[in-house]
């Protein structure tokens, strides 16, 4: 797995009510081994057979690691506290590298476009992908697709096969670990999926977290088989009817379906720590004016206009020996807007409410700034003014940023008060170079 997040829960669908049925449409869920670490391999072979680990934003901690770093390194420790085993062992450290990640997504996303009418991407790393109608064949398909994924991107991965959503995590599980099953695990035969079950503990199950596992081993249930054998009616007393549908699903009742469409978003964010503490006004606007620019870009992406935007910045909570200062406003956007330069005039604005004292430095050192957007609507049902402001060259340079970006890479071109030195910019000294995105940053040979 690529990130350092939580095993996240399935989304909140009701149980079905009255009787219910086995579901026998497979469904496929392939999850790319290691992935933040296999989009470096692709391009720097010297990483290969190596123990890696690729950090956080401001190279804080481990977020992803290779299975060579895995007996070395716990997902989440702080560097500062791993120099010696890093030494000690030769772990190569790389920064965090979103671009080239994001990248990696689309492309795999692609492949599989080619495997099947239905794919739903789930996270950056995790698709899952519809086999009904293969009946014999889904098998062979899914090695097929993982084949096509590991030789037009890279990429290595598995796949899981099973009548739910949660048994398909649990097959991707165990065709990551068993190697029997050669990456492809199958469990809609149910005594596949009985043999399997029992030999994976409850706490890998798709939204079981510390307190359902530490309620569901005081009861004596230690593995999904045993999860899957608790009566209804104690699932519900346990864990309520999150984990009703969890024991369902494991009996192979489909409580989760994919989404023919999106849910609305409610709201979005855009936040960074400071490689280094803000202590300038000016510093600090050229941060707010970045985080408000890719807020434009995010919601104009999804179609989206804002209503109302929160700036934030604050000093370092942790070092209480230094001056501490936060600060904090939500403000109202009329008219509800996407533009980058209504976002980005209505930030600093905000911002300049809270600096305290001298532009040039009050004596404060923020470590982390953003921006909050809620109030989000479909643009096409932004409510109509009475005199709208009439910008056309305006929006025509919005639409050329847009362009130039989605063409060359983010960030190519960008508004002149985001600075130049980008002092504040996340600390990222191991980054290795964008390759799929970055003209400039493609590797060249010398003859």
């Amino acid at each position: 797995m690529g990130g350092c997040r939580r095993r996240r829960a399935p989304p909140a669908h009701r149980v079905r009510a009255g009787p219910v049925e086995q579901s026998d449409r497979p469904i496929a869920l392939i999850d790319c081994n290691n992935f933040y670490v296999s989009c470096e391999r692709v391009f720097d072979v010297s990483l290969r057979g190596i123990p890696v680990i690729v950090l956080s934003n401001n190279d804080g901690c481990a977020v992803a690691r290779s299975e060579e770093a895995r007996q070395f390194i716990k997902m989440g420790a702080p560097v500062f506290k791993m120099r010696d085993v890093i030494e000690r062992h030769g772990i190569r450290c790389l920064s965090s590298n979103y671009t080239l990640y994001g990248d990696f997504s689309r492309r795999v996303s692609t492949v599989l476009q080619n495997y099947s009418p239905r794919i739903e991407n789930y996270s950056i790393d995790e698709s899952f992908v519809d086999l009904s109608g293969f009946k014999d064949r889904m098998e062979t398909h899914a090695a097929q697709m993982r084949d096509a994924v590991k030789t037009e991107t890279g990429i290595p991965t598995c796949v899981g096969i099973a009548p739910t959503k949660t048994l398909a995590k649990l097959a991707n599980y165990a065709a990551k670990k068993n190697p029997i099953f050669s990456g492809v695990c199958n469990l809609m035969n149910e005594d596949v999926r009985d043999y399997v079950m029992r030999r994976i503990p409850v706490e890998e199950i798709w939204g079981v977290g510390s307190a359902t596992e530490a309620k569901l081993k005081a009861q004596g249930i230690k593995s999904a088989a045993d999860l899957r054998d608790l009566p209804l009616a104690l699932s519900r007393k346990i864990g309520t009817v999150v984990l009703e549908r969890l024991v369902a699903e494991l009996r192979g009742v489909s409580c989760v379906d994919s989404e023919d469409v999106a849910p609305q978003r409610k709201g979005m964010a855009v936040t960074r720590s400071a490689g280094t503490p803000m202590t300038s006004f000016d510093t600090l606007a050229q941060a707010i004016s970045a985080h408000a620019t890719r807020a434009a870009e995010k919601l104009r992406q999804h179609g989206l206009v804002a209503g109302t935007m929160t700036v934030f910045y604050h000093t370092n909570p942790h070092k209480p020996e230094r001056p501490r200062h936060s600060f904090s406003r939500s403000i109202r956007l009329r008219p509800m807007s996407n533009h980058t330069f209504d976002l980005v005039d209505a930030a600093v604005a905000a911002a300049r409410r809270g600096w305290k004292g001298d532009p040039s430095g009050n004596g404060y050192g923020y470590t982390k700034a953003g921006i909050i957007l809620d109030d989000l609507l479909a643009e096409a049902d932004r409510p109509a003014m009475l005199f709208p402001p009439d910008r056309p060259r305006d929006a025509r340079l919005t639409d050329a940023l847009d362009a130039i970006n989605d063409r060359f890479g983010k960030k190519t071109m960008v508004l002149a008060r985001e600075g130049v030195s980008r002092s504040w910019a996340t600390k990222a000294d191991h980054r290795s170079p964008r390759y799929t995105t970055r003209i400039s940053e493609l590797p060249t040979l010398q003859v």
